[in-house]
């Protein structure tokens, strides 16, 4: 069990920060269950395993590096994110965005579970699609787990957001995503390693000072050969940006 959840990390929601002034911010977070692309990061056993989350970014004029943290039920509790690229924009309300993400996983013991990813994004007004590629050998040790010389390289997975503001304050937030898994990976594991789809529905409320509170459905298919992990969940957050 603990070898497929090292499978299953990374960012909480997938996304890189938004284009801001320039300098140094913090956020930190505490959310009843953290969910990975649909996939539970702690027992999938239990409805809500608190995580605490948190992280900084630095931006200088489009450019930004940031560190993102969460506490996890595998790996001796800790996943560390470390990412940077470039955001833009084309036009009046369209923008893009383009980096690099390295998922490390500092007590797991094996390199095959830190994972590297290559992404590119567009956004429109409250919409956004986003595509991930990974460079690095594996996909969060699922080739290492299969004891075999497969490895994860060339999954990619698709990200369509919508964040819509309903009235002063308050966000409906969307999501749908898509992993499509390397041929390897799917034919040394056919019974387990399955393409899927997760998806998100919830809504944000802006507490002001920079708090906020958040609930959402989360989950994803093919519960079938992933299990419990896929499971839908209601996720609850309260967040602080400084």
């Amino acid at each position: 069990m603990k070898r497929l959840l090292l499978a299953l990390s990374a960012l909480a929601f997938g996304i890189s920060p938004a284009l801001a002034d320039d300098g140094l911010t913090a956020n930190v977070s505490l959310v009843t269950k953290y969910k990975y692309r649909g996939q539970d990061q702690s027992d999938p056993s239990k409805q809500a395993v608190p995580a605490i989350q948190g992280g900084f970014d630095y931006t200088l004029g489009g450019f930004y590096l940031g560190n993102w943290n969460s506490s996890i039920g595998f790996a001796n509790g800790t996943e560390m994110d470390f990412y940077g690229g470039y955001k833009g924009e084309i036009a009046k309300d369209l923008g893009y965005d383009v980096g690099l993400l390295q998922y490390y996983y500092p007590g797991s013991g094996s390199s095959a579970a830190n994972t590297t990813e290559l992404y590119g994004g567009i956004s429109w007004s409250f919409l956004s699609f986003k595509y991930s590629h990974v460079v690095s050998k594996d996909y969060f040790g699922l080739g290492d787990a299969t004891g075999t010389n497969v490895k994860g390289r060339n999954t990619g997975y698709f990200d369509v957001s919508a964040n819509y503001p309903i009235v002063d304050g308050l966000t409906l937030n969307a999501h749908v995503g898509f992993t499509r898994l390397n041929g390897d990976l799917k034919d040394a594991n056919p019974d387990v390693y399955v393409n899927y789809t997760d998806y998100k529905i919830g809504a944000t409320y802006d507490l002001g000072k920079g708090l906020s509170v958040a609930g959402a459905v989360v989950g994803a298919t093919k519960k079938d050969a992933w299990g419990d992990a896929n499971k839908a969940r209601l996720v609850v957050s309260l967040s602080k940006a400084m």
